[in-house]
């Protein structure tokens, strides 16, 4: 008995933004994933899924919310251990995601103690489970995607950073595109094979296109010139940290490698400058430095131009140091 197939992403009406998004990551897997916010009933879930297909592995694995710790990291039999002098591992979600696709719906309901340990391996890309002395390690590299309606409550800053890209969508659909959605959605329930096989010619255009991508994306420099416009674009938005100038200038090489040029140009930086800053960008931006102030402003009495990052100037933060603000930011 085969499986249901997974509504293909080439038949996706809309949600433009979000399948570009998904085609980056999937051309490199080092930006990190996509966080995808909106409310109920967007097909989030279904734009996820069709992430794996443009994938080598093809791997799609769900962490269930209600997920235990060792459903998540999977279990050492000590047992076995004592008998057979080693120790036998049952893999968790982890494991089975490892070269593919992990997906966490309601990603912002996950309990801390979970988001501790999915911090921890996305960091690494290896899991290690200890248990009395004895202990496994198994590579988990994996792309993660979550879902999540802003309404339901916020995430966790340290995991909101983890995830490359932050792509949201718009409840408000127009009549004429909400149409065409529900036509081929009903198609799919009716026969999801055939409709597949309708869209097949469209998928494997899109998977070509995503594997000419990545085979090129070495190719492409990550060179100082869109570095520096990243940079600056980055210490203007306020963002904490260089995980962004990093996702940043990664996916805009992937851009560039997916419309098939050579080098990253202005207009890649623009394309995924949303994707990258959404999710980081302060509400604020941070104090200007004194050469670029009108003389009358760079006279006036120091005290009086701290603002919310205290008395060290903004040039002047040491390498690494993080500005403390005073709560996380609104979503726009």
């Amino acid at each position: 008995m085969t499986d249901t197939p997974h509504f293909p992403l080439s038949a996706v009406v809309g949600a433009d933004d979000l399948k570009l998004a998904l085609y980056l990551t999937a051309i490199d897997p080092k930006i990190g994933g996509v966080l995808i916010e909106g409310p109920r009933g967007m097909a989030k879930s279904t734009l996820a899924r069709g992430l794996a297909d443009l994938l080598a592995s093809g791997q799609f694995v769900t962490l269930p919310l209600g997920a235990t710790e060792e459903r998540l990291v999977g279990t050492l039999d000590l047992d076995a251990a004592l008998s057979d002098g080693r120790a036998q591992f049952s893999p968790g979600v982890l494991a089975k995601a490892d070269g593919g696709v992990l997906y966490v719906d309601e990603v912002n309901l996950l309990p801390d103690h979970l988001v501790d340990l999915l911090l921890d391996v996305a960091a690494s890309g290896t899991n290690l489970i200890e248990r009395d002395g004895i202990s496994h390690r198994h590579s988990a590299k994996f792309v993660l995607i979550g879902t999540m309606n802003p309404e339901e409550g916020e995430l966790r800053p340290q995991l909101l950073d983890r995830f490359g890209l932050n792509v949201a969508l718009s409840g408000h659909t127009a009549p004429t595109e909400r149409g065409q959605i529900i036509r081929r959605r009903l198609d799919f329930d009716n026969d999801p094979q055939r409709f597949c096989a309708q869209w097949e010619h469209q998928q494997q255009s899109l998977r070509e296109q995503c594997e000419k991508a990545r085979s090129v994306l070495a190719s492409i420099p990550l060179d100082d010139e869109a570095l520096a416009l990243i940079t600056e674009r980055c210490f203007a938005a306020g963002v904490d940290g260089l995980r962004a100038d990093l996702v940043w200038l990664r996916a805009a090489r992937a851009h560039a490698a997916w419309r098939g040029a050579n080098a990253i140009t202005e207009a890649d930086i623009d394309a995924v400058a949303e994707f990258a800053l959404r999710h980081r960008r302060r509400e604020q931006s941070p104090p200007v430095p004194q050469h670029h102030l009108p003389p009358s402003a760079q006279n006036a009495n120091p005290s009086e131009g701290q603002g919310q990052w205290g008395e060290m100037p903004a040039q002047a933060l040491p390498v690494g140091a993080r500005r403390e603000v005073p709560s996380w930011p609104k979503k726009p």
